[in-house]
């Protein structure tokens, strides 16, 4: 459903004057009303920022996490991504969206990528899907995410997936 064909609604709300001059000036710079603005915000909050505490993600800056992760060896990499991310993968997804399934998977692993300023592109043709996500973080981190996906795929999902992953770009393939 387009963004312009869904049900809306009015409410009030009364705004600090400072924040409502942020959101101004914000909605100014991205060429977008205030109200998309706000839109956003509060989807953004409510789809994501709202679990991430309860769900034990944490900040970090993304060059300590680089520094952190590049230090690690390929078998170590690829020993927490089995033991314990899959399985933290799969909890936190179910959590945050109350089922899971392959849609609902993918939505959520999309939304955590682009929360994780991670550019993602995603095709659809003849029942063939391709994801493209481009994070500037390391083979490390490639190696950690094809990890998860292949086991979510091929465990949880039944499906064959085709990953190819490099030191900034994680790729996959499937079929419906």
């Amino acid at each position: 459903m387009s963004q312009t064909s869904k049900k809306t609604s009015t409410i009030t709300f009364r705004l600090d004057d400072d924040i409502l001059k942020k959101l101004r000036a914000e909605s100014n710079h991205r060429q977008v009303s205030t109200n998309t603005l706000v839109n956003q915000a509060l989807r953004r909050f409510l789809e994501w920022d709202m679990y991430q505490p309860i769900s034990g993600f944490v900040m970090i800056n993304k060059r300590v996490f680089i520094h952190i992760f590049g230090k690690m060896k390929q078998e170590e990499i690829i020993d927490v991504a089995s033991r314990i991310g899959k399985n933290e993968v799969k909890d936190i997804a179910l959590f945050m969206k109350s089922k899971l399934d392959l849609e609902t998977f993918l939505s959520w692993f999309e939304m955590r990528m682009i929360n994780s300023s991670v550019q993602v592109s995603h095709t659809q043709q003849n029942g063939s899907h391709t994801y493209i996500m481009k994070h500037d973080i390391g083979k490390n981190w490639s190696l950690y995410h094809k990890t998860i996906l292949d086991f979510m795929f091929q465990e949880v999902f039944d499906k064959k997936i085709l990953i190819k992953a490099d030191k900034n770009t994680i790729s996959f393939e499937f079929s419906e």
